[in-house]
């Protein structure tokens, strides 16, 4: 069977960057991971394939090779280069059956018992603006495999020791000769497990784990961003057979803010100023995330124009300070005038000189960037 081009599962050109391809193997990882989509063999051969392609890519001397000779020149490397050596085939059914799930066919079979680490696991958490900016906790319910209680993870019933297998000395594997070649496949009385269970633990029948519904804290740093994850240590899935726990991973996204925008540590904000104030000059207050500020506002100025606070923006996940924020002015003209009102502006309209026409020069599309963009240029 052909094997498709490990560009094309990535979804990326062969000039992608390294960033690029751990991005797109990423996606591919959390849309396919077999914990995702239990029962479907597509989504997991999907994820074995995009697998494979990212571990040769992001090897750069394995994709030079694939660059230039595909997929028969990675092969060759990963068997240690031509001749025959039998021991490459304990290497290849290990990467076989791990991707494929052959690996016994070619003595890559291993002991399913001993001690396993526990899976890892990923909780989305939505946060709003504000909880990013000043830091929070909370709690979350996680579903998990836990070390039975009852048997301590054993799967044997208390008072009682699973014994080693009697079919496979409690190797997990049965080996025969063929030819040249040693073949182990997994043992069919233990299943792998290189012992068996006479009693079965009555709570969690002899599978050493139970499923629970753990409560547990969460603490958000202040200025965390979206797309950031927090590493929660032995939160994950409980170990087999004595193994550590995995890793609990927190995902979090944060609500969009009506007022501010961020990039970075620095936030975005328009204000709306009374043509008065830009015109003879004044102060106002500019909303930050603690309370409204008083600003200056310099006479004569312009719609567009960018104030500069420093130390307002939000704060460096790391602990490093805190980012700025820029408020650019927005001109507002009332709607509605007294009849006062409107005679004192006919008066000053008349004091003022006749307005002359300057043509400005055509902006190219290139630079037509948004007030966003232009502001982040200006200071840098």
């Amino acid at each position: 069977m052909s094997r498709r081009d490990y560009y094309d599962v990535l979804g990326v050109a062969r000039t992608a960057t390294e960033a690029e391809l751990k991005s797109a193997y990423r996606k591919l990882a959390m849309k396919c991971h077999p914990d995702r989509n239990p029962g479907d063999k597509a989504a997991e051969d999907q994820f074995k394939e995009a697998a494979e392609a990212y571990g040769v890519l992001a090897d750069p001397e394995k994709r030079d090779l694939y660059d230039r000779f595909g997929h028969k020149a990675v092969s060759s490397a990963a068997g240690g280069g031509p001749g025959f050596d039998p021991s490459m085939f304990n290497e290849f059914g290990d990467i076989l059956g791990n991707m494929f799930g052959f690996g016994d066919l070619f003595g890559g079979g291993r002991r399913r018992g001993g001690p396993q680490r526990g899976a890892d696991l990923r909780y989305d958490l939505e946060i709003s603006f504000e909880e990013s900016a000043t830091g929070s906790e909370t709690s979350v319910q996680i579903p998990r495999q836990e070390t039975c209680e009852t048997c301590s993870g054993t799967g044997a019933s208390p008072g009682t020791t699973p014994t080693p297998c009697s079919m496979c000395q409690g190797q997990g594997q049965v080996r025969r000769q063929q030819g040249f070649f040693t073949i182990a496949t997994t043992c069919p009385q233990c299943r792998g497990a290189g012992k068996t269970i006479a009693k079965p633990c009555p709570t969690c029948h002899g599978a050493g784990r139970r499923t629970k519904e753990r409560k547990i804290t969460v603490k958000i740093p202040p200025g965390i961003a979206t797309g950031q994850q927090l590493r929660l240590q032995n939160e994950g899935e409980g170990g087999t057979g004595g193994g550590p726990p995995g890793h609990l991973y927190v995902v979090v996204h944060v609500q969009e803010h009506e007022f501010f925008r961020r990039d970075g540590v620095n936030l975005f904000c328009e204000v709306a100023v009374n043509f008065t104030t830009v015109a003879l000059g004044g102060e106002i207050q500019v909303p930050t995330l603690d309370g409204a500020e008083n600003v200056k506002v310099p006479e004569g100025t312009q719609t567009g124009t960018t104030l500069r606070l420093r130390g307002k923006g939000m704060p460096d996940v790391g602990g490093k300070g805190r980012g700025d924020l820029f408020a650019t002015v927005q001109v507002q003209t009332p709607r509605k005038l007294t009849r006062e009102q409107r005679q004192l502006l006919e008066q000053l309209a008349k004091a003022l000189p006749k307005e002359k026409f300057e043509p400005r020069p055509h902006t190219d599309a290139q630079d037509e960037r948004n007030l966003f963009d232009r502001v982040k240029d200006m200071f840098g």
